[in-house]
């Protein structure tokens, strides 16, 4: 059995990766498909032998899919490969497109929308003039625009009909082409041939109005859409962007500059003070300290010396040391968590929007109901009443409230989240969120403030240590050197400066020799703190305790989220000493420490195989791949674009207070689409009995419909008043 991993070209709604499985499962030779709207993939198992990706595609390609390879897969060095850069670069242009079609039809929407809102309340009510413009007049305008906005912007929804109509599949694309391409029919032969309307009697009313509008609030929630998903991939290309380009290599005993393509293993790989570690490996020679908060998460480098692991994509901060190359392209630690961020984002089933769901069914009645009444008027009654019967039940089962449930909601919720701070990536994530009853919070950036700062600082020693430290490349020395300025303390004068890694830093301020390096203390340690001690003379003058400060509103927002029965869980790669200690301060009781990224991913799975519905709360790479696994991720704005672009939801400012309103944001939002569809299935159910039975012409049905879609976007709207 061969697995492959493949693009698909041509999906653009829930119900389309439906369409897809169904058609392909049933072919000889597959075993297995997955087919994912979110990322656009589809994995298959099939067997070699019996079946190919051109005879799969000969099958979908009638219903407008294809399938082609995905050479994304991790080839450490390059970009993305030809055909993700081809898909990409087709994604954009298919966006472009929609943003074209969407820059003329949705200022004419609104329009139209106006002018239809106004003179159905000028039949209403009495005291409401009439349309001061002759209707002949605005029918022929309605005419040449609706023509324009029918088989220009309405093309996907055609196409939707004529597929219904050959391979009998239906979506959501369907059901708005045959409502609005029947409005269109209709209301054309009411303009254009008079003496029609006058022989079977038919009413002026046209629906030109119907088909703008409908269409132009349809193509603006898909323009949403694409854009949101334009952005699928956009963590693996950043992942990919951390990794170095080039190594430092002694071949024949000189230093040469390769491509990180040419490393082998068992090669001697040199790093210099602020380069990039391009592989991982074993340190042979010298001494460093090296940052590794994209890997760890942790904000503290991490001392190396010889005979310590050392990890690409890390960045040597300070001192030369050689390596030897132990692990090169797909088997580096980057390469891996690059794997697992595209096994979990590949792994999300869609949330198939209830609009989709029952479309398939919807359509298919819809259209029964209508002929059977027509049949049914043309034996027991007239061809007048057929005709406005059949016309009525299609018009009001024209999804314009329906179409306008979900994006409208969305619009106004994602609004209402970044006037809070809060960046929603799509409709999906907002659903899952609602449900939610575990958070999983990494420690550094999350809980804490992700920078090295002082704490505490015993004895007078403050301005002499600024003063040393202020000529140190140690990353804990500008804790100290912040702190100084903090003081407003001026830095004095040293001389005889020497750096050693791996035991301090030395030199003499006004005669006196001072030397700076790190201690032991069990109390300041027990806190998570680093501990660094002042000699004067040979003589200790004090110690300066340096830790990652918690946030000064974590433990509120911990509690607060404790009273809403979510269970809160640190998830973190630093020891359990200061782990442990962090947790109790903010009152979080369950706690995994020592955390590498893999078993982050493996700790999120173990969470939800206890049917848990996990968010993961991150800034750091290390988080991204949990954060693609659990059902929602939610980053800090202040953290890694990679932890960013991994997530479902970004907080912005790193403000962990956010976490609460976005919860409540997500279930009225929710709630909102929910009253959205209740309404629009309302509006359905009792107008097309009405409409069939003869009692609701078109021109109530359009009326109807219209109120429908008011009651929707009102009830939207609403959301911008609720309080998070």
């Amino acid at each position: 059995m061969e697995k492959q991993v493949y693009i698909v070209k041509g999906m653009h709604c829930a119900s389309c990766s439906s369409v897809i499985t169904d058609k392909i499962k049933k072919l000889d030779g597959i075993k297995n498909i997955n087919v994912n709207l979110a990322t656009e993939k589809a994995k298959v198992e099939f067997d070699e032998s019996k079946i190919s990706l051109q005879k799969i595609n000969q099958e979908i390609g009638k219903l407008g899919y294809e399938f082609f390879a995905d050479s994304t897969l991790i080839n450490m060095g390059e970009k993305l490969g030809m055909n993700k850069e081809y898909h990409m670069h087709h994604k954009e242009e298919e966006l472009n497109k929609q943003k074209n079609k969407l820059q003329f039809v949705l200022p004419i929407s609104l329009m139209v929308f106006l002018i239809m809102m106004f003179d159905i309340f000028s039949k209403l009510f009495s005291f409401m003039p009439n349309l001061p413009i002759p209707m002949d007049f605005v029918n022929v305008i309605l005419l040449i625009i609706s023509t324009v906005v029918m088989f220009w912007i309405a093309q996907p929804f055609l196409q939707g009909v004529v597929r219904f109509a050959k391979y009998r599949v239906a979506n959501m694309d369907t059901l708005i082409g045959i409502g609005t391409l029947t409005a269109y029919i209709y209301s054309a032969i009411i303009v254009l041939f008079p003496q029609i309307k006058l022989y079977f009697n038919l009413p002026n009313e046209t629906y030109f109005d119907v088909v703008i509008v409908v269409i132009g609030f349809v193509v603006l929630g898909k323009y949403l859409e694409s854009k949101s998903k334009l952005k699928t991939g956009l963590a693996i290309e950043k992942l990919l962007g951390l990794q170095a380009k080039t190594a430092l290599v002694i071949r024949n005993g000189k230093e040469v500059e390769i491509s990180i393509n040419d490393v082998v293993i068992g090669d001697i790989v040199v790093v210099k003070p602020g380069g990039k570690i391009p592989v991982d490996g074993i340190i042979i020679e010298g001494q460093s300290s090296v940052d590794e908060s994209m890997i760890t998460g942790e904000s503290i480098p991490v001392d190396k010396d010889i005979g310590d692991l050392v990890f690409g994509s890390a960045i040597n901060k300070q001192g030369n040391f050689k390596f030897q190359a132990k692990k090169i392209g797909q088997e580096t630690l980057l390469a891996n968590i690059i794997k697992m961020v595209q096994d979990a984002q590949g792994s999300k089933a869609p949330i198939q929007a209830l609009a989709d769901k029952v479309s398939g069914i919807f359509v298919p009645i819809v259209l029964v109901l209508a002929v059977l009444g027509f049949i049914l008027w043309l034996i027991f009654g007239s061809l007048n009443i057929a005709i406005l019967s059949f016309v009525g039940v299609l018009v009001i089962a024209c999804p314009c409230a329906l179409g306008l449930a979900t994006p409208t909601a969305i619009i106004v919720g994602v609004g209402k989240g970044a006037e809070n701070g809060i960046l929603i990536k799509d409709a999906e994530s907002l659903e899952k969120l609602a449900k939610v009853n575990t958070i999983v919070m990494d420690k550094t950036g999350t809980i804490t403030q992700g920078k090295p700062v002082v704490t505490d600082i015993f004895g007078d020693i403050l301005q002499i240590a600024g003063s040393l430290e202020k000529l140190s490349e140690h990353p804990l020395a500008e804790a100290i050197v912040d702190k100084a300025k903090e003081n407003n303390l001026d830095f004095l004068q040293v001389q005889n400066f020497k750096a050693e890694h791996g035991v301090g830093v030395t030199g003499e301020i006004a005669g006196k020799k001072i030397y700076i390096h790190k201690s032991e203390n069990i109390e300041l340690q027990a806190q998570g703190k680093t501990v660094v001690q002042v000699d004067i003379d040979g003589k200790k003058a004090g110690i300066i305790a340096i830790a990652d400060k918690i946030k000064d509103n974590a433990k509120e927002v911990i509690e607060n989220l404790q009273k809403k029965n979510i269970e809160v869980i640190m998830l973190t790669g630093d020891n359990n000493l200061t782990a442990n200690y962090i947790a109790k301060q903010v009152g979080i009781k369950n706690v995994i420490a020592q955390v590498m990224p893999e078993d982050k991913v493996g700790v999120i799975k173990k969470l939800q195989s206890e049917n848990k519905i996990i968010a993961m709360v991150g800034d750091g790479i290390n988080d991204a791949p949990a954060l693609a696994q659990a059902d929602i991720g939610i980053a800090m704005a202040n953290g890694t674009d990679v932890a960013i672009e991994s997530a479902s939801i970004t907080l912005l400012y790193g403000d962990i207070a956010k976490i609460s309103k976005a919860i409540n944001l997500s279930k009225k939002t929710i709630t909102t689409i929910k009253q959205n569809l209740f309404w629009a299935f309302v509006y359905n159910i009792i107008g097309i009995p009405l409409a069939l039975s003869g009692i609701l012409n078109p021109v109530f049905a359009g009326m109807a419909m219209a109120l429908s879609s008011v009651s929707v976007v009102s009830n939207s709207l609403r959301l911008k008043t609720k309080r998070l």
